[in-house]
């Protein structure tokens, strides 16, 4: 079977079965014509990248026990590896600390991606055959009600031209912790998947277009039917080495109670993602 992950006009009649379609055989897919407007996210990724470019970063550190604010260049590696990723990144979420430099844009595109999340998810649910859906605790959709971890997280990758990176590449191998993770276009590619054969996929995508990918908790919950897959961000080719890149993934996730398995809640299973991360003690 040919790793072929498709993309979908959002607007079509067929994009719940075809977008449902791809992320059972890929755990990734493209979605086109989405309503994010496209002006609304270059007013946010400029917003952010003065505030990168800023001392203002460091009024927020991030909390070790809360998740939230500002986490410094290098502080994160994936899981198995002693490297840290060449990123600094934000944290947002409902409840958490915005930072007064930042403008109400980044609260408007948040919650228009938690609307959209709700409805993949919806039609997730809708078009899963009927003996993985009853294997959900509750409908996909209702899982992220309440949940105070559905998280903006606002990725700087620095330009890398004058840094010795020392093996580290911008984001290692991973699979992401979440139930779905959306993804708008970023401002440089870099983006890879592994296939089913272990060969790394570029994943493009043009302006305009966002990637949807499963995350470990809908793996989880769906007894592996939709597949977690790992992907990384690469290192740019020498001409691009002087460019930063800006990623804004907001990753969907359920309430704490939520029972995703025989072995996991919700809660259990992130605590114990992020403790591997080194994000959490």
């Amino acid at each position: 079977m040919s790793f072929k992950i498709l993309t979908v006009d959002f607007l079509s009649e067929d994009a719940p079965r075809r977008f449902v379609h791809s992320l059972r055989d890929t755990g990734f897919a493209i979605i086109k014509n989405h309503p994010i407007p496209s002006d609304l996210l270059n007013k946010v990724y400029k917003n952010w990248s003065d505030f990168f470019n800023s001392k203002k970063k460091h009024d927020y550190p991030f909390h070790k026990q809360k998740q939230d604010g500002y986490f410094p260049f290098q502080s994160e590696n994936a899981r198995g590896y002693k490297h840290k990723d060449l990123k600094e990144f934000y944290h947002i979420y409902p409840w958490g600390r915005y930072p007064i430099e930042i403008n109400d844009h980044t609260k408007i595109f948040y919650e228009n991606m938690l609307e959209l999340g709700e409805e993949l998810l919806e039609w997730i649910d809708q078009c899963s055959p009927r003996h993985i859906s009853k294997k959900f605790s509750v409908p996909l959709s209702d899982m992220m009600e309440d949940s105070e971890h559905n998280l903006l997280r606002v990725i700087h990758y620095p330009p890398i031209k004058d840094l010795n990176t020392h093996g580290s590449i911008r984001a290692q191998e991973h699979a992401d912790i979440n139930l779905i993770t959306l993804l708008v276009a970023a401002t440089e590619p870099g983006l890879q998947v592994k296939d089913t054969k272990g060969k790394w996929i570029n994943v493009k995508s043009n302006p305009g277009e966002m990637i949807i990918n499963t995350g470990d908790m809908l793996q989880e919950c769906s007894s592996k039917y939709f597949p977690s897959t790992i992907h990384r961000v690469v290192n740019p080719k020498e001409e691009s080495k002087h460019r930063a890149r800006l990623s804004m993934p907001v990753f969907i996730h359920p309430s704490d109670g939520i029972v995703l398995s025989e072995r996991y809640t919700a809660k259990s299973y992130l605590e114990e993602r992020l403790r591997e991360l080194g994000l959490k003690e």
